[in-house]
C-alpha cells in the first residue's frame, strides 16, 4: 500500500517563500512520476509542477521562474520550493505519485495561505 504525505504548508506574506515536502512510502519505484497540484476555493484542481521518472521537470506557466521542484529518488520524496508567493497562490497543495491509471496516489493536501 502506498502512502503520500505532504508537509510544509502555512501562512506567508506576499513575496515570501515556503518549501513543501512530500514523502511517498510503500512500493514506489523510480518509474513513478511525482508532482504537485493545487486547488483554490471554488476552483478545479490544477497542475503545478512534476518530475518525470527520467528526471525531466515541467511547470505550470503561473509558477515558472518562481518555483522549483526537486526529487530524491532514493528517499521517494519530492519538494517544491515556492518563492515570490502571491495571494493567488493560496490553495490546498496536493502531492501525487503515479505510474499509470491503476498506480496513482494522492496525498491529503497541505494548506498554503498567502496574505498580509
Amino acid at each position: 500500500q502506498v502512502q503520500v504525505v505532504e508537509s510544509g504548508g502555512g501562512l506567508v506574506q506576499p513575496g515570501g517563500s515556503l518549501r513543501l515536502s512530500c514523502a511517498a512510502s510503500g512500493t514506489i519505484f523510480r518509474s513513478y512520476a511525482m508532482g504537485w497540484w493545487r486547488q483554490a476555493p471554488g476552483k478545479q484542481r490544477e497542475f503545478i509542477a512534476a518530475v518525470a521518472s527520467g528526471g525531466g521537470t515541467s511547470y505550470a506557466n503561473s509558477v515558472k521562474g518562481r518555483w522549483t521542484i526537486s526529487r530524491d529518488y532514493a528517499k521517494n520524496t519530492v519538494d517544491l520550493q515556492m518563492n515570490s508567493l502571491k495571494p493567488e497562490d493560496t490553495a490546498v497543495y496536493y502531492c501525487r505519485s503515479w505510474r499509470d491509471s491503476t498506480d496513482d496516489y494522492w496525498g491529503q493536501g497541505t494548506q498554503v495561505t498567502v496574505s498580509s
